[in-house]
């Protein structure tokens, strides 16, 4: 990693840390948090146990992924080292506003073991589309039977969330499987763009040529592995299933009664969907207050507070850093072989 990218995610880790205080001081400048502390230590911690363990499925599955498309390609890759791969992705996602600076690292810490630049991002590229199918399929779904839960910020979160998912997911398409016409578009305004003045744009062109290119071979990929682009959806839906699943942990960690798994699964799949579009590093902010806005009638005004307390921390800030040491560790490897092999 050069000199330019640590300084990057440097600058990226302490914004991370001025909007986690940030966000703290909103969500409970005027809580005690002595009170929402000693509630959240009441929950049982075997139902917390169990949302730890879905998050580890979580990233399983994703591990599954890349390594199944990869081993589609010829390419021989644990499922150990696929699932520090997507451990890292994760922590380098929370890092970035929209997440976008997960795969492009997942690619980079791929290479370092051998594995062609094109194959990871194709594997990556199809996890992607996953993604958006599975946030939008959910996400509508679970709109459509909690109408009456979205009100005020909340609703307009969704509507807001359900276009920009919506339209990423029709672009994602598009340029995958009409790529003559994603490729006349982009070059007519990057054209455009040139007349108008803008300089190093003949770099743009390449680096847009090459993305365009990633979107052919995943169209090519798609015909021609229909089988395993089957099942690679199957498993992103199975993944956010787990993900999903957590609040209802914390629900019955604090032995709560009268929703259904499904009722409190929909809530997680609406926020998510609602705040994941957000440019905003791991959604911050904008997650914990969607939370007490969307679940309040699961958990109740004495409970909410601890309720998002602990599903943020088992679904983000733990895993945050978990992923940080992942992070750490494969760096300072790494730097050791390149030392032993000089």
């Amino acid at each position: 990693m050069d000199k330019k990218t640590v300084k990057r995610m440097l600058i990226n880790v302490l914004i991370f840390v001025l909007l986690l205080a940030l966000t703290f001081w909103l969500v409970f400048k005027d809580q005690d948090l002595g009170k929402i502390w000693d509630v959240a230590k009441s929950a049982n911690p075997w139902f917390l146990l169990l949302g730890v363990f879905f998050m580890l499925m979580y990233f399983a599955m994703e591990a599954i992924n890349i390594k199944s498309i990869l081993k589609s390609f010829g390419e021989k890759l644990s499922f150990l080292k696929a699932y520090k791969f997507t451990m890292i992705g994760f922590f380098f996602a929370a890092m970035t506003p929209s997440a976008t600076g997960g795969q492009p690292l997942e690619v980079y810490y791929m290479s370092k073991e051998k594995i062609p630049a094109a194959h990871s991002a194709l594997a990556l590229l199809v996890q992607v589309c996953g993604i958006q199918v599975a946030t939008m399929v959910l996400g509508v779904t679970s709109i459509l039977f909690n109408l009456n839960l979205l009100t005020g910020p909340v609703l307009w979160l969704s509507i807001i969330g359900l276009a920009v998912n919506g339209i990423a997911l029709l672009v994602l398409l598009i340029c995958i499987f009409n790529n003559k016409l994603t490729r006349k578009l982009v070059h007519g305004f990057i054209s455009l763009l040139s007349h108008i003045g803008f300089k190093k744009i003949e770099k743009k062109r390449k680096n847009v040529d090459k993305s365009l290119d990633q979107y052919a071979e995943g169209a090519k990929y798609m015909k021609s592995h229909k089988k395993e682009f089957v099942l690679a959806m199957l498993r992103v839906f199975i993944q956010f299933c787990f993900y999903f699943s957590v609040p209802y942990c914390i629900y019955k960690a604090f032995g709560l009664e009268g929703m259904s798994f499904f009722e409190v699964f929909a809530l997680q799949a609406i926020l998510f969907m609602a705040t994941s579009a957000l440019p905003l590093p791991g959604a911050m902010g904008a997650s914990e207050s969607v939370f007490l806005n969307l679940f309040g009638l699961a958990f109740g005004a004495e409970l909410l507070s601890s309720a998002m307390l602990l599903n943020r921390g088992i679904t983000f800030y733990l895993f945050v850093v978990i992923t940080l040491f992942v992070v750490f560790i494969n760096i300072v490897r790494i730097k050791r072989f390149k030392k032993e092999t000089k």
